[in-house]
């Protein structure tokens, strides 16, 4: 059998008008985290959507000062936690290449490396949401692998477009998506839960959504292979920052796959019909 522990990481971000601001507010989780994985180690820490700042038009209007690249203090902050505990980490942020701004995903392993980073690939422009203003889509997936286990990061907006789940799941073979999010809570935050849920249990794969904590924020949730009033999604708290532990296991995903054949059962082709 192969499992992998995910500590899931719903923290809070302050407001972030300055280097110092992001940096300060870096160090403060950094230590938090540190805190939590000395008493239990975990194989994969996970942090919110753009963890390092503020999600708001004026955090965004200063990325010059605020949009890292993958040398910067925030990957040298997280690349140390992962090599003194052995793990890996996701955390989100800005970063810049060729002076274009993208959201990040950024994968560090367990010997503090930079394992390779995720730009999300769909942009929102509604709601809360002006990604189009300040962001340029990402153009390619990233797939990795801890325990035998495999993930993939997609980033809030994403989970909507199902091709991509499917892609990820069908091509790739992840047995974990790692959702993280800045769900603000306008007129889209109620319908979050659906399409957590059916990317779960259409894909028949485990499915960590992350949000960060706050009044505004809040309710990440973690979701199984299979999803009913025996085993339901579990949901972290409303809005408080809080830090909770889960595991992965190949096994159940197998077992959920033979119980349920939603996926042998799939036609190759649907196009022609």
């Amino acid at each position: 059998m192969s499992q992998c522990s995910i500590l899931a990481c719903q923290v809070s971000v302050p407001e972030t008008r300055s280097c110092d601001d992001r940096d300060n507010h870096v160090d403060r989780i950094s230590e938090l985290i540190s805190q939590k994985l000395s008493v239990q180690c975990s194989d994969l820490v996970v942090l919110p959507e753009l963890s390092t700042v503020e999600y708001s038009r004026q955090s965004f209007s200063i990325l010059k000062s605020l949009a890292e690249t993958l040398d910067g203090r925030s990957v040298r902050v997280w690349q140390e936690v992962a090599k003194k505990y052995s793990c890996h980490i996701v955390f989100g942020m800005p970063r810049i290449q060729d002076d274009q701004y993208r959201i990040s995903q950024i994968v560090i392993d367990s010997n503090g490396n930079v394992g390779g980073y995720y730009d999300k690939l769909h942009m929102c422009q509604y709601g809360a949401s002006m990604e189009k203003d300040f962001f340029s889509r990402g153009e390619s997936l990233h797939i990795f692998s801890i325990n035998n286990i495999r993930f993939s990061p997609i980033i809030c907006y994403d989970i909507r477009m199902p091709e991509l789940s499917r892609t990820l799941t069908l091509d790739h073979s992840v047995d974990c998506i790692l959702h993280s999010g800045a769900y603000f809570r306008d007129e889209s935050f109620d319908s979050w839960k659906a399409f957590v849920t059916t990317r779960s249990m259409e894909n028949q794969i485990y499915l960590l959504s992350l949000n960060r904590a706050g009044v505004d924020f809040g309710q990440s949730m973690f979701a199984s292979p299979w999803t009913d009033q025996r085993s339901p999604i579990i949901m972290l708290d409303d809005t408080a920052e809080c830090f909770e532990r889960f595991t992965v296991s190949s096994d159940c995903i197998r077992a959920i796959r033979r119980n349920y054949t939603f996926l042998a059962d799939k036609l190759n082709h649907y196009e022609a019909l």
